[in-house]
């Protein structure tokens, strides 16, 4: 089985910040690390390949040179090969431009299973480039995966994530699953020995000449939308904790509402 899993570097977003002047976010001595989501998505492509008995896991990412160190972690929880797609015409990609970058590449790479990708990058939060991929492949996709089952004949049982509990799903290859990590998932540390045989695995760099396709809808010329301004939302107004028993709450509560009658009932 051919698993593709697509993957983002994303910066720690604990330690984000925007800068007041430029309203930008500094990336300057930020950490960058795999995003959560993908990361679920890589394990769960090498648990199906592994399963299936044969086949193949390739993770692919467009990004800068320094995504490399994202990679190779795939690469050492068990991924086969890497590629980076990395060239300046990709800069400025809105998550149309960055789902047709993925597209051309994937194209590329040839016959293809499965598509993995996380839910969502924590950085953007659009979960818009996994569908958006699978529109511009022409295959179908499930987003909110949480579960996935493997039969003898590689038919897929997926547990979709909904408000109110799970569709459960039958699917067969080819196809997008956008993966949700469930609430007790505990990300794989890979040893040090798996490590250093991800520095033996293929790895491969693809510019904008190399992966091909049309170069107009590359970066920020492809892209439908653009970021104007990034800024950080204004302090709240004050607030009062009140403490005490549920009777000395309740009263303390009555008192300041009452104070300030005239403010909500305007």
């Amino acid at each position: 089985m051919k698993i593709i899993a697509c993957i983002k570097q994303v910066p720690d977003t604990t330690e984000v910040k925007v800068d007041p002047k430029t309203h930008t976010l500094i990336r300057e001595g930020v950490p960058s690390i795999l995003n959560p989501y993908d990361h679920y998505a890589v394990e769960e492509s090498v648990r199906i390949r592994e399963e299936s008995g044969e086949g193949t896991v390739t993770v692919i990412t467009m990004g800068p040179p320094q995504a490399r160190s994202s990679l190779m972690r795939c690469l050492a929880l068990g991924a086969d090969e890497a590629i980076l797609i990395s060239d300046k015409n990709f800069a400025g990609s809105d998550t149309w431009a960055t789902a047709y970058t993925l597209s051309v590449a994937i194209k590329k790479i040839g016959k293809f299973d499965l598509v993995f990708c996380g839910q969502q990058a924590i950085d953007g939060d659009t979960a818009q480039v996994g569908p958006e991929l699978a529109q511009q492949l022409g295959i179908p996709q499930v987003t909110y995966v949480e579960k996935i089952e493997l039969d003898n004949k590689n038919k897929l049982t997926i547990h979709k994530q909904t408000e109110v509990g799970y569709h459960i799903l039958e699917a067969t290859a080819p196809i997008l699953l956008a993966l949700l990590p469930p609430t007790s998932f505990q990300p794989e540390h890979p040893p040090m020995s798996s490590i250093l045989k991800a520095k033996k695995k293929p790895f491969s760099v693809w510019d904008a000449k190399t992966l091909g396709g049309d170069i107009s809808k590359f970066g920020l010329e492809g892209s439908f939308t653009q970021v104007i301004k990034t800024y950080t939302p204004p302090p709240r107004c004050k607030c009062e904790i009140i403490e005490g028993n549920t009777t000395e709450s309740a009263k303390k509560l009555s008192k300041i509402l009452l104070k300030h009658e005239a403010l909500i009932t305007r």
